[in-house]
C-alpha cells in the first residue's frame, strides 16, 4: 500500500488502500464493500444520471422524496461514488480512469465485456505494474480457459446456482428444487474474489508484480458444495433433496414448537444423540444411536421411524422457548428460527454490537443495518459514513486525486463525461 492522498478517514487494517470498482448489483460491489468496512477507499463508477441497478432493487426505503434500495442502504455504505461515462475511445474518460489506474492498488468488475468499452488488461497492468485486476462473472474469463461461448453468457444469482448444481441440495423430494436467497450465490463469490484479491496481494509483496484474478460465480458455488463431486464420482450417490433433513441421520431438522414457532436441532454422533434422547426424557435403551440415527436402513426401519415421530411429538408438547433451554442445558446445539427483528432485539446480537446507526447519504437519514465482521483486536472495521448519493464524491475525487479545477469539472458535466 503505497502512502498517496487519501479521501477517506484512516482506520482498519486496509488504510491506505485504493480499490476501483465498475458494475452493479450485488458480488463485485459487495467484495469492495466488504474492504471499505476495514479501511480500503473503494471508489465506485457509475454511469451519470442512471448509477447502480441495485439502488433501485425493491423493496424501495423512503424519505420525503428521496427513495433508494433498502440493500442499497445496507450494501454500499463506506463507499465513494464517481459517475463516469467507461468508453475509452472518449479521451477524457480515458483520462480520468486510466489516472485513477495509476493511483490504485486493485480494479474489480463485473461488467463481463470490458474489452467492448476499450478496458484490456494488459495496458491496465501496463499503467500499473502492481495492479490487482479482478474479473466477476457467472462463467469466467476466457483467458482462464473454458467455452468461449459460454464465457460470455450473462448471469445472475441463480444462474450460477442452477449451473453448479447447488439448486438439486434445496427442497423436498416430491417438489421442484429451489433457488436460495437471498442472493447466496453472490454473496459467497464475493468472499472468494476477496480471498483473490489478498492472495494476489502476498504475491505482490514476494514479486512486486500485480496480477489478474477470475472467479466465476458457478465456480464458487460449486467449491462449496461439499462432496457432491466425489460423492458422484465414487459411485456413492448423487445429490437429493431433502428438505432442512439432514442426508442420513437425525434428529437434525426443523420442528414445529407448542407455540408455533420452529426451532432446528442437530445431534450429529453418538454423544451429542445421546444428550438429547436424555435431553427428551426417551431413554437410551429405548432407542439406541446405532438403530435408529445414522443410514437409510435405520432411518427407514420401524425403529427409526418411531423414533422420528417421537421427536416430532416432543417438540409440539414444548414452547420454542422451552425447547431452547433443555436442549441448552444438555448442549445439544439448537436455536430458534428467529426473524430479523427478534435478531435486531436479542441480547446477544447488541452486546456483540452487531447493528450500527449511520447516516445514510441518499436518503438523508439515520438508518439501522447489520454491522461490521469479522471483528479485530487491533484494527477494527468501522462505518464512516452510509451509502452514497449517485455523483456525490465526482467533484472530490477529480480535484483531489486527478487535479482538475472547477472550470476543467464543469466542462466535462457539460459533454456528460461525469
Amino acid at each position: 500500500m503505497s502512502e498517496r492522498k487519501r479521501l477517506i478517514p484512516e482506520f482498519g487494517p486496509f488504510s491506505g488502500m485504493r480499490v476501483i470498482g465498475t458494475g452493479s448489483l450485488i458480488a463485485m460491489p459487495f467484495a469492495a464493500s466488504m474492504m471499505a468496512d476495514f479501511g480500503a477507499e473503494v471508489i465506485t463508477i457509475e454511469r451519470p444520471g442512471a448509477g447502480d441497478n441495485y439502488r433501485y432493487f425493491p423493496p424501495l426505503a423512503r424519505n420525503g422524496d428521496r427513495e433508494v434500495s433498502s440493500s442499497w442502504v445496507q450494501d454500499a455504505r463506506n463507499r465513494l461514488s464517481l459517475t463516469l461515462e467507461l468508453d475509452m475511445s472518449n479521451e477524457d474518460s480515458k483520462e480520468i480512469f486510466f489516472g485513477l489506474i495509476k493511483q490504485s492498488d486493485v480494479y474489480i468488475e463485473n461488467m463481463v465485456w470490458i474489452e467492448k468499452l476499450g478496458i484490456r488488461d494488459e495496458e491496465l497492468l501496463e499503467i500499473n505494474p502492481k495492479l490487482i485486476i479482478v474479473h466477476i462473472s457467472g462463467f469466467g474469463n476466457k483467458r482462464f480457459g473454458g467455452v468461449p461461448e459460454i464465457c460470455d453468457k450473462a448471469s445472475y444469482d441463480m444462474i450460477g446456482q442452477a449451473f453448479s448444481g447447488f439448486v438439486l441440495f434445496n427442497g423436498y423430494a416430491d417438489s421442484p428444487p429451489l433457488v436460495t436467497k437471498p442472493s447466496l450465490n453472490d454473496y459467497i463469490t464475493a468472499m472468494f474474489a476477496l480471498f483473490g484479491i489478498f492472495a494476489a496481494y502476498i504475491g505482490i509483496q514476494k514479486t512486486g508484480k500485480g496480477q489478474i484474478v477470475d472467479v466465476a460465480q458457478f465456480e464458487a458455488q460449486a467449491k462449496i458444495m461439499r462432496d457432491a463431486f466425489t460423492m458422484s464420482s465414487l459411485g456413492v450417490g448423487e445429490v437429493q433433496r431433502c428438505g432442512s433433513a439432514a442426508q442420513g441421520f437425525q434428529p437434525w431438522n426443523l420442528f414445529e414448537s407448542s407455540d408455533g414457532a420452529y426451532v432446528a436441532i442437530g445431534a450429529f454422533g453418538p454423544s451429542v444423540f445421546g444428550r438429547f434422547v436424555e435431553a427428551a426424557g426417551f431413554g437410551k435403551a429405548e432407542f439406541p444411536y446405532e438403530q435408529v440415527s445414522m443410514g437409510k436402513e435405520t432411518l427407514e426401519s420401524p425403529l427409526g421411524r418411531r423414533f422420528a415421530q417421537r421427536v416430532v411429538d416432543w417438540c409440539r408438547e414444548h414452547t420454542a422457548q422451552e425447547i431452547e433451554d433443555i436442549m441448552n442445558d444438555y448442549k445439544v446445539p439448537c436455536s430458534r428460527v428467529n426473524t430479523a427483528r427478534d435478531c435486531m432485539e436479542i441480547p446477544h446480537y447488541i452486546l456483540r454490537d452487531d447493528f450500527v446507526t449511520y447516516h445514510d447519504q441518499t436518503l438523508d437519514m439515520e438508518v439501522k443495518a447489520f454491522g461490521v465482521v469479522p471483528k479485530l483486536s487491533k484494527t477494527p472495521g468501522k462505518i464512516w459514513r452510509g451509502a452514497p448519493h449517485i455523483g456525490q464524491d465526482t467533484n472530490l475525487i477529480l480535484r483531489e486525486l486527478l487535479g482538475y479545477d472547477e472550470a476543467k469539472i464543469a466542462a466535462l458535466r457539460r459533454k456528460g463525461v461525469v
